[in-house]
């Protein structure tokens, strides 16, 4: 058996956590498998796998392994279809991360739709809004929301979320509503602080004069969007937050603007992924397919793609 081979056996035996369901998958000996598996192991100069009488773990070497030899796999597979017929359909494992608002509100709804047109894409979704690694972490592609960080990889600007300023009505009925931004001194704010640490991000807000950001210590910090929006509902304070992300709350009155004429400015969304000469075709059909999504949602024009990204949250 090849190299890959037995790195095709490794990953099956992992998925399966059995040689013996391995083995009536790949419809080989179970003896095959296990003959890879040590040959593997030989091969790496690392115990990859734990046997119990139950079942078959990998071990921590394995894992990080098992990773890396799953894609490797995924992508033989697809680059060898793409000789079988020109039409050849999809298929290998996409890991992708969004975040928490975003996954909820506009993916998942929407994820019955891509499975139905790509049914042999493995598609795994992760929900953060802190700062991913995506080679560290085996990730294709991300969703980010506010600027980027220098780096190398690859930003598809999808468009702008408007950003609105807003409170429950019974926060403003006791503490009445703000006219000017001077007037939030006199109250109480929520601020969102990254999920990566650093400080609660300002109040900020474009006048005349361009943007300005006010020194309004927030009364409570928190470092997730589904949190802030909760506070505020509560009646905890006044939040500057997407308008996508409160557009319901604000048609059932549950929230009300404020200061519509000082908002902060709009903060760009993209879809970031590593830099690759050749991109899998199911990566790419999930980035186009996501892209069509949230501009449909944010109702953004198109703008094009940069190579490279500036700043990040």
């Amino acid at each position: 058996m090849d190299r890959l081979g037995r790195l095709r056996v490794f990953v099956r035996v992992v998925d399966c956590k059995s040689f013996t369901k391995a083995a009536e998958t790949l419809a080989i000996p179970r003896s095959t498998v296990s003959i890879a598996i040590k040959e593997l192991e030989k091969l790496v100069g690392a115990r990859l796998l734990s046997r119990t009488t139950r079942s078959v773990i990998p071990t921590h070497d394995g894992v990080a392994f098992y990773e890396q030899c799953s894609r490797l796999v995924d992508d033989y597979e697809e680059v060898e279809g793409l000789f079988r017929t020109a039409h050849a359909e999809l298929r290998g494992r996409l890991k992708v991360n969004v975040p928490g608002r975003i996954g909820r509100m506009i993916i998942a709804p929407a994820v019955p739709e891509f499975v139905s047109k790509y049914p042999n894409i493995a598609l795994e979704i992760g929900i953060t809004d802190r700062t991913v690694d995506l080679q560290l972490e085996g990730i294709d592609c991300v969703v980010r929301v506010g600027d980027l960080a220098d780096s190398n990889l690859i930003a598809r600007r999808i468009g702008d979320l408007d950003i609105i300023n807003c409170a429950s009505p019974d926060y403003l009925d006791r503490n009445g509503v703000p006219v000017r931004p001077s007037d939030l001194r006199k109250h109480r704010t929520i601020a969102y602080m990254p999920p990566s640490g650093g400080k609660p991000e300002p109040w900020q807000y474009v006048d005349a004069k361009g943007l300005q950001s006010l020194n309004v210590p927030p009364s409570i910090a928190v470092d997730n969007a589904e949190m802030l929006i909760a506070c505020c509902l509560a009646g905890l304070g006044l939040i500057q937050v997407p308008s996508y992300d409160v557009r319901e709350h604000l048609r059932r009155g549950e929230l009300v603007e404020v200061l519509p004429k000082y908002c902060s400015p709009p903060m760009p969304i993209h879809i970031v992924y590593p830099h690759r000469r050749h991109l899998s075709g199911r990566l790419q059909a999930f980035i186009e397919w996501a892209t069509e999504l949230l501009r449909e949602h944010i109702n953004a024009p198109a703008i094009a793609e940069k190579t490279r990204a500036s700043r990040k949250r």
